[in-house]
């Protein structure tokens, strides 16, 4: 079992930061493919793939895919409407690296999955024929053994999530005489924190059932026979977003160590990505997307919008040429959706996975007199691990103990006025916007 520390990863980068960030011009870099989570969309592996451009692997051999239907089915075996059954995950997943084969003319591709994404990896690996497409698969946060593995009234045996359940029992299956869960030709490594994944606990606190024995354990997404890292004190999403599970999966897949674990900046910046209906991955025809450039201190608008589009019916946008100096303000305007302005930190690369949803208020919220959302899609808010403030709150409202909150909602009186998300050196600026003319300000992290 290997363990990565911060103060090791400090280290080790400092010792390769001189190094040439270029892959050696021999080697023939495999695609990648990278396979989001439970109600994520592919924008979550925007840093990750920074990380590995800025090692030198080539952008056209990363992908990031969009399952359309994010959520899992409460009960695997019944359909359920807006939901995928894991069958239909792993049938998308096999279709899109079919895309990149041809698209590369590979031979095979690198899969790494998120949670819920990895359900799909393995699923498609061993029941789906991608056995022969897949030379490693890296598993971040994977439930592999359920987020539950005991009867609990209140939810399905037949999850997804169950460890107990047909789909979990048939993938853990012995492969050998050994009792090994994973089995060649494919190279399998899995990505796990120590104690902090809120989906492997063996408490039922973040599932609902607090108090109720789960059944898992903080061991729960290793697979024997695979590489099982662990690394301490990250959270469920950063064992596949975070600069330390980068390294180990860089490592894994190329044998040895990345240049750099940071961002490298590039003169010219594109960006690009979809706008998509809540808890989906399909694009809202008619959405209006207008990009204005904006004060670092304040917020306000530097002048008239950048960039307009009105998206088509996936949902895509773009391309917007940015500069890597300045930052943005995203208006989205969508039918049955509040006007949304998503604020961001620079962006020092190119990116086509600048993906955003509308937001939607709730009855609870719309008196008032403004709305503000501090969202961090690549990890949690955890006041007793990390340094944040949101709107002058530390820790910000909502944020727990234990890494189990990626979100903060204030409502700030005073419109309109600048509103700052802080989390740990990074640093957000957005606006105030009245709640009564339907706007909501939403400022993402990006790291």
């Amino acid at each position: 079992m290997l363990a990565f520390t911060r103060r090791a990863l400090l280290a080790l980068a400092a010792v390769f930061v001189a190094a040439c960030a270029q892959l050696p011009a021999a080697d023939a870099p495999p695609p990648i493919v990278f396979v989001h989570g439970n109600g994520d969309t592919a924008g979550t592996w925007q840093a990750t793939v920074w990380r590995f451009e800025s090692n030198g692997w080539p952008r056209d051999r990363l992908y990031a895919i969009d399952m359309p239907l994010t959520y899992a089915r409460d009960d695997d075996t019944k359909p359920q409407a807006g939901r995928s059954s894991a069958d239909e995950h792993a049938a998308f997943l096999k279709a899109e690296v079919e895309k990149v084969l041809k698209a590369t003319g590979a031979k095979q591709v690198v899969l790494f999955g998120n949670s819920r994404g990895g359900n799909a990896v393995r699923n498609y690996v061993y029941n789906a024929g991608g056995e022969s497409n897949v030379s490693h698969a890296i598993l971040g946060g994977t439930p592999n053994h359920g987020v539950w593995a005991v009867h609990i009234d209140g939810l399905s045996d037949n999850s997804e999530f169950a460890g107990h359940g047909p789909t979990l029992t048939a993938l853990n299956k012995p492969k050998n005489a050994a009792g090994d869960e994973v089995t060649g030709p494919v190279k399998w490594m899995t990505i796990r924190s120590d104690r902090n994944d809120k989906y492997a606990q063996p408490d039922g606190l973040w599932i609902g059932k607090r108090g109720v024995e789960t059944g898992v354990t903080y061991a729960g997404p290793e697979l024997k026979g695979a590489t099982n890292v662990v690394i301490p004190r990250i959270d469920h999403r950063e064992t596949s977003y975070s600069a330390p599970a980068f390294e180990a999966a860089y490592r894994f897949i190329t044998g040895h160590a990345p240049a750099r674990t940071d961002v490298m900046p590039e003169n010219k910046v594109m960006l690009s990505g979809r706008i998509d209906g809540a808890g989906t991955n399909i694009g809202i025809a008619g959405a209006q997307l207008r990009i204005f450039a904006t004060d670092p201190v304040t917020g306000e608008r530097r002048g008239d919008a950048m960039y307009t589009k009105t998206a088509a019916g996936d949902g895509a946008w773009g391309p917007f040429n940015a500069q890597p100096d300045t930052r943005y303000e995203f208006e989205v305007t969508a039918a049955g959706y509040a006007t949304t302005h998503f604020y961001r930190s620079l962006f020092p690369r190119s990116s086509s996975y600048i993906n955003m949803r509308p937001e939607r208020v709730p009855d609870v919220d719309k008196n008032a007199p403004s709305l503000a959302i501090m969202t961090r899609p690549r990890g949690y808010l955890d006041p007793g691990r990390d340094t944040m403030a949101f709107d002058g709150q530390s820790p910000p409202p909502g944020a727990v103990l234990g890494a189990g909150a990626s979100t903060s909602r204030v409502k700030p009186e005073g419109l309109p006025r600048a509103i700052v998300a802080e989390f740990n050196g990074e640093r957000v600026v957005g606006r105030t916007w009245p709640l009564k003319e339907n706007h909501v300000s939403v400022l993402e992290l990006t790291y």
